[in-house]
Parts: structure tokens; sequence; C-alpha cells
């Protein structure tokens, strides 16, 4: 069996060489074959994953092999033809490709699509078509449990048995069974289709042998009262009672410069972003800032020399955070970032493969060489890290709003430990998004306690705002600095660091101002 390296770097060659050509084979109409050599012969690929990402309008492609996950996914046109098996993900994202599969699809076939077609002719696995807000899937052969979760619009005709909880939670479109159907899960219904709805799917359906009959039944949602989400626990706490001491050294002048920057990724082969103080702010859409601020020089040079994490619409600085939201704009939005974060906490549940796949077609859009960030709660803070370490990325950030309740406080000693069991590749850097708008204070302190950068919501949306706030921001760790008498945010130490009161100093491990040591149970087994 094929290393895994291996098999990443074979995927993301293959993407490299198709790159250039798509455009010219699409002029030309002609296709394109992957795992066939210049001469014709066959030479069927064996589990690369993330092959043809965003697949252009007029492009043709046929692929002969088994494939990995997360194949022509985030496609906006074009065909693409596997001769043979297909994992998971197949057509994640799609908007406008047509996609045929001749043989087994994996799980999440056609996730979240939004329009186009995709064709499976030999069954597929679990959540096939889920969260679909469009086009038209066709199944022949058996599928897993819950078809069409969550879908919002579209059309699923399966021909073939279903598994169990068909149509969980869908809000919309229609599921066409030709086969067994167990009983739908409640909030679904079961009814007979029409004459004119068979007629009318049929029209849709090119292939005369994937025509639905008359006796095929249809899943539908049903009405019912709409209950708006109470939102989760948030954190039981901040870092108020967290101090800062500087006991060692005498405080530098008030004058003294001081060194705040920060980088997003370390490694010799990335292109690193340059960071002005250890924080990304979050902001919903990134150019938004600097249209708030246009006219104002002042504020529009601190806003373009601080990148931030954005769902929509990045800057050239900025780190594109990827998440169940924003997957139908991966192929505009992607090309355009610095760099680009996958949120696993909106995101289905992956394996190793399938987070390779979306890598590899992830880094195909993205700009060479960008850094990698994984964002996970700080409840799965294990998992994190230890798929930062297997994947080699270049930034693990743990959420501090995750549901949970976990304080930041308690964060602290529970990052530190599964960094140090997790973590052996000094690249690889940690962070925390705070459910909260960060201060000065809070960046020196969870600097001191061993992370590498902080991201938080910026506190208000207006563009000038927010650099006043970014400057403001950078002034007063500048002061905290000073005043404990370090010149640079990397002499940040735990030693700085003092709790304020005895529940701080229980959770966190810190040492406990005036006792002067951590509380006794710290060192107990």
């Amino acid at each position: 069996m094929a290393d895994v390296s291996d098999v990443v770097q074979r995927s993301m060659s293959i993407n490299e060489k198709l790159g250039p050509r798509l455009q010219a084979a699409a002029e030309q109409n002609a296709i394109l074959r992957i795992g066939w050599t210049n001469a014709g012969d066959a030479v069927p690929k064996n589990g690369e994953l993330g092959l043809c990402p965003a697949l252009p309008k007029g492009s043709r492609i046929r692929a002969l092999g088994v494939l990995g996950s997360w194949v022509s996914a985030f496609g906006t046109g074009g065909s693409f033809t596997v001769q043979g098996d297909a994992g998971s993900f197949l057509g994640a994202g799609n908007d406008g490709t047509t996609i045929v599969c001749e043989r087994m699809a994996g799980n999440h076939t056609g996730y979240r699509m939004r329009s186009g077609i995709i064709t499976i002719l030999d069954g597929c696995g679990n959540d096939t078509g889920a969260c679909m807000e469009g086009g038209i899937l066709v199944v022949r052969g058996a599928s897993g449990q819950r078809i069409g979760g969550g879908m919002k619009d579209g059309l699923i005709v399966v021909h073939g048995d279903v598994g169990a909880d068909p149509g969980a939670g869908m809000e919309g479109g229609h599921i066409i069974i030709n086969g067994r159907c167990p009983t739908p899960p409640p909030g679904v219904m079961l009814r007979p289709l029409t004459a004119k709805e068979v007629k009318e799917i049929n029209t849709l359906l090119d292939d005369e042998t994937l025509h639905v009959p008359g006796d095929a039944v249809c899943l539908t949602p049903l009405e019912g009262l709409k209950v708006e989400s109470f939102g989760h626990t948030v954190s039981a706490g901040d870092l108020s009672q967290v101090g800062l001491l500087g006991y060692k050294n005498p405080p530098l002048p008030r004058y003294a410069t001081v060194d705040t920057v920060a980088l997003v990724g370390v490694s010799e082969e990335v292109q690193s972003l340059a960071l002005p103080l250890p924080m990304l702010p979050y902001v919903e859409t990134a150019s938004s800032m600097e249209r708030d601020a246009t006219g104002d020089e002042t504020a529009m040079e601190v806003l373009n020399r601080h990148p931030v994490m954005t769902s929509n619409e990045p800057r050239p600085v900025d780190v594109f955070l990827v998440s169940d939201s924003n997957l139908l704009g991966v192929c505009s939005e992607l090309p355009n970032a610095g760099g680009f974060g996958i949120d696993f906490d909106n995101l289905p549940n992956m394996n190793a493969e399938e987070v390779d796949g979306l890598l590899v077609a992830l880094r195909s859009l993205a700009k060479e060489h960008a850094p990698v960030m994984f964002v996970q709660g700080i409840s799965r803070i294990q998992s994190l890290h230890q798929r930062a370490e297997y994947h080699s990325v270049d930034v693990a950030m743990a959420r501090i709003e995750d549901g949970s309740g976990l304080s930041e406080a308690a964060a602290l000693p529970m990052t530190g430990r599964s960094k140090k069991a997790h973590i052996t590749t000094p690249s690889v850097q940690t962070g925390f998004l705070l459910g909260f708008a960060a201060n000065g204070h809070d960046l020196a302190v969870l600097v001191a306690s061993g992370a590498n950068l902080i991201s938080c919501e910026a506190p208000m949306a207006d563009g000038m705002d927010i650099a006043y706030w970014l400057q403001g921001t950078q002034e007063e760790l500048a002061q905290h600095l000073r005043r404990i008498g370090v010149d640079s945010i990397d002499l940040l130490e735990r030693s700085h660091l003092r709790a304020l009161d005895h529940e701080t100093a229980s959770v966190s491990g810190l040492r406990l101002s005036g006792y002067d040591r951590p509380l006794p149970h710290w060192f107990a087994r």
C-alpha cells in the first residue's frame, strides 16, 4: 500500500499539471484523461484524493481507478467521470458540474451542492446529499443512512434500498425512492408520487434507464413549528483574574520600543503572514473594513498591515476560514487569501484520509505555500493537536466557546498538557479563538501561557472602529511589556503569571498571588 505522503504528493502533482491545461482543453472541447498514458494504455489510479477541484465551465475530465475523498469538489461547470470507485465527499460544494461515478461512492456524496447533476451507478455510503441546496443527485443501488439529511432544496432519486433515517432534518427538496424505504424520522412525510410529478422528474433525467416508475415514493418535509435556537453554554469566565508580574526585570522607559510582532506560519516552507500583534481578529466580511475606512489614510494603513480571519471576501493578507456556511464560495474566495483555516466544528466529522483530501483540494486552489490553520473546540483539544501534528499544518487553534462552558483559565493547563503530549514539530503553532474581544492584557497572559496566536471576533463592524481598536490594543500590550520589563512578546513566560483568586488558581494551575505557588492539588498523584 502506498505511503500517505506519497498519495498526497501524487494528488498535488496531478492537480498542478491539470491546472494550466483545463482552459486550453475547454476551448478545444477536448477530454483530459487521468489514469491513462499518453499512448492510451490504462494505468488506473489508486487512492489519489482531492483531484480536480473547482472545475470551470467547458472542462471535461475522465478518470480511471479507485479515487479517494473530496474529488471534483467546488465545481462550477464542466463534466467529470470516474470509471471506478470514489471516496467520500465526491462533488461536495458542487455548483454546476456534471459528475458521473460508474461504480460506488463513499459518504457525503454531493454534500452541500447547489446546482449540477451527480449520478452514482453502484450505490453510495451514508449522508448522501446531506445539506443540499439544489441540483439533482441520482443513485442506482443501495444507499446508506440519512440520505438527504438536512437538505434545503434539490432532487434526490434512489433506485435501490435506503438506510435508516432517510431525510432526517430536511427542510426542503424531494427524495424519490424506488426501493425499500424504512419509516422516515419525525418531521418527514412519506407519500406516493403523482402522475404529474413522475412525468416532471423523468423529464429532468436524460437517461431512460434511470427513469422513475409510478410506484416510487417521495419524502418531503412536514410543516411544523419553527423554534429558534437558544445557542450554547458560554465560557464560565475570562482572564481578568490572571495577573502579570514583572518581578525579574526593572520596568522599561515608557518611550522604549517593544516587539509585538507575531507570525502565522513559522516553517521555512510556508509564506508566513506577519501580524503587528499576536492577534488575528475575526471579521465576517474582510473587504468591508476598507470600504468603511476609505478616505482616512491612517486607518487604512492600520487595516492594510493587519491580517484578519474571515469567512467572506478575504484580502491577500487574510486567512480564509472554510466552514459549512461558505463551502460554496471556496472556488472564488480562496485564491485571493493569504492563507486558509478549516473549521472542524462546522463541518462533518472526517477521518484522516478525508482531511487529507480536503487539504489537497484547498491547497490546489490557494496561493502556493499558504499557511494552513485547524480550528476546533477546546473540549477536543487532544484531537485537534493530533490532527495538526499528523497533517503538518501551521496552526492548531482551540475555540473556547464550543458549548462546553470551559473557562479560559481552565483551558490553559489543558492546552499545555496536550501540546506537550501530541505536538513534537516545532513549526506547529498553537492558539485560542476567544469568545470575547481581547485586550492587551489578555494577549500578554495567553502568550505567556504558551499560545502563539490569539483570535477573537472584532467588537465592532465599522472599519474605522476596528482600526482604532487594533491600534489601542497594540499600545496596551506594549505598556504591559514595558511595565514587566521585557522588550518582546517572545520573552513572556508562565512565571510572569499569577492567579488573583483561589478559583482561578484551582482550575489553571498558576501560582496563587500571595501564596506564590500552585495549589497543592496540582502536585497530587
